[in-house]
């Protein structure tokens, strides 16, 4: 139940097993790095096996293709100009919608038709033929490059072992160390492991684009500029391993979940040039396309996302053919998916405000999955609270550190599979420990600005699917206790609304902004 209040609180958060290589050395002094065959699962020097494009539309000669001089860039129209409004036909994704459907389209919901009913908003269901007017003009390839399953750090991952991958590849990487704040020193293997699972992206994605960018999985580059910059982002503020690893995750979440929630058409290259991204691709490879956009353009880009001679080659070299790995885990959002039962996370009877509507998960970027909630205090800024963070669901408590808690729903232990809710700010002191079970509305500790940025004491709630952070507004939205999260014109604006009252997100917690777990809520 709401409860008004003149309390204001002042705060804030910013966004908040394979053999050894087989290497062939360079053929002269200006050859540039040496080269190297990787093994795949089944025959160690066979070449990558053909990564198969996904057919979407029956008739392959709807599309052709265009190569614009002006850019360079490899393109196809998603329709043919002289047959007006024919349509294509369609197979639903996952996570796809009616509205996230006709945006990347550029259609209006009412074109989209189907045998089968169309839900307003809700997922539909993977596998449903749609028949949508191509209307686009030119495009790049709608040809998929890497399964959503292969970004995520999703079930096929969940065994994958970063270190002995490392260990055994015998570059760079394996015997590379850092110190990180708050950490100490950790091995090149481990800050991989560390970014994948705070971000949850694959870390065999990362893996592989050490590897192509600079050699540093299986080789040993010498040159200062790809020691300072393996990932090839040259920028000062991220020069080093684990900042180059976050610059790289937050494009790679940036592309699969803006495109995944229909806020991302087109790519922008580093010469200000755009291309409209085929709207049947599926979120992993556009998540590859706007990184590798990030960093190239024209024939570069061309040639990195080549599925024959490019990145997705190299990647199917190191592990195998992701696609086959797919089938066993896809669809991630299997039909009928649905949040379990969740609680407002915080004691019944204090005062609470709700400061930050949908906003990015962990770094900046990436799903709008997030919330902020903030005690009530008569202080501003970051402060000591006595208010209790509670269990919003039962599970099993897998990582407790700076700042973190992380509960995982199903109790497997895998935070790769099924629900996981992840905490930020939750305080040091009284904070619950790893491999313990709780109980909805147990307490896990207090809110604080530990761990990450924050100017203010509050806790940043997130939740995850599958490996894929499930936006806190759409057709799963963030449900606590009957609050509903609904998205703003921007990050953390929006509104939390049940029964007829709305809440709006507030930093400043003003008096609107205020909520109490009262005696009849959940």
């Amino acid at each position: 139940m709401k409860k008004i209040t003149l309390l204001s609180l002042l705060i804030f958060l910013s966004a908040c097993s394979i053999g050894p290589a087989y290497w062939i050395p360079p053929s002269g002094p200006d050859s540039g790095r040496a080269e190297y065959i990787y093994p795949t699962a089944e025959q160690p020097a066979d070449p990558a096996p053909e990564i198969a494009a996904v057919a979407i539309t029956p008739d392959a000669t709807a599309r052709w293709i265009d190569r614009r001089p002006e850019t360079g860039l490899s393109a196809l129209p998603t329709g043919n100009p002289q047959d007006g409004d024919l349509p294509m036909m369609y197979y639903a994704q996952a996570a796809d919608t009616l509205p996230v459907l006709a945006t990347r389209f550029g259609v209006e919901p009412s074109e989209i038709a189907s045998s089968e009913p169309l839900p307003g908003t809700a997922y539909l269901t993977p596998g449903q033929v749609l028949f949508i007017p191509a209307r686009l003009g030119t495009t790049t390839s709608a040809e998929r490059l890497l399964p959503d399953s292969e970004v995520v750090f999703s079930p096929s991952a969940a065994d994958f072992d970063t270190e002995a991958f490392v260990a055994q590849a015998g570059g760079r990487l394996a015997t590379f160390q850092d110190w990180l704040k708050n950490v100490g020193t950790l091995s090149g293997a481990k800050i991989v492991y560390k970014v994948a699972l705070e971000n949850s992206i694959n870390p065999r994605l990362l893996l592989a684009l050490l590897e192509y960018q600079n050699g540093w999985v299986y080789g040993n580059p010498e040159e200062r500029e790809a020691r300072d910059y393996p990932l090839g982002y040259i920028n000062d503020r991220h020069k080093g391993l684990y900042r180059q690893l976050v610059w790289a995750v937050n494009q790679l979440s940036t592309g699969y979940y803006a495109y995944r929630e229909g806020r991302l058409t087109e790519l922008t290259f580093p010469d200000g040039s755009t291309l409209r991204l085929a709207p049947d691709l599926n979120a992993g490879t556009v998540a590859l396309l706007y990184y590798f956009a990030q960093l190239k353009q024209g024939d570069a880009w061309n040639q990195a996302v080549d599925p024959q001679t490019g990145f997705p080659a190299l990647y199917a070299q190191m592990y195998g053919d992701p696609w086959e790995r797919a089938g066993h885990v896809e669809p991630l959002f299997p039909t009928g998916l649905a949040q379990p039962p969740l609680i407002l996370p915080f004691v019944r009877n204090w005062e609470w405000s709700f400061t930050g509507g949908p906003h990015g998960a962990w770094e900046q970027e990436g799903a709008y999955a997030a919330l902020d909630f903030a005690p009530g205090s008569i202080t501003s800024g970051c402060v000591e609270s006595l208010a209790w963070v509670l269990a919003a669901a039962s599970g099993l408590v897998t990582r407790a550190d700076d700042g973190l808690v992380v509960i995982d729903l199903d109790g497997d232990g895998r935070e790769q599979t099924g629900w996981v809710l992840v905490y930020l700010h939750v305080a040091e002191k009284n904070r619950i420990k790893p491999g313990q079970w709780v109980d909805t509305g147990d307490p896990l500790g207090h809110p604080s600005c530990e761990g990450g940025i924050a100017t203010g004491t509050h806790i940043h709630l997130a939740r995850r699917f599958n490996g894929e952070w499930i936006p806190a507004d759409g057709p799963l939205p963030f449900n606590l206790g009957g609050w509903v999260a609904h998205a703003g014109q921007e990050a953390y604006k929006g509104t939390l609304t049940r029964d007829g009252i709305t809440v709006p997100a507030s930093v400043l917690s003003e008096s609107a902004s205020i909520l109490t777990r009262g005696p009849d809520d959940p």
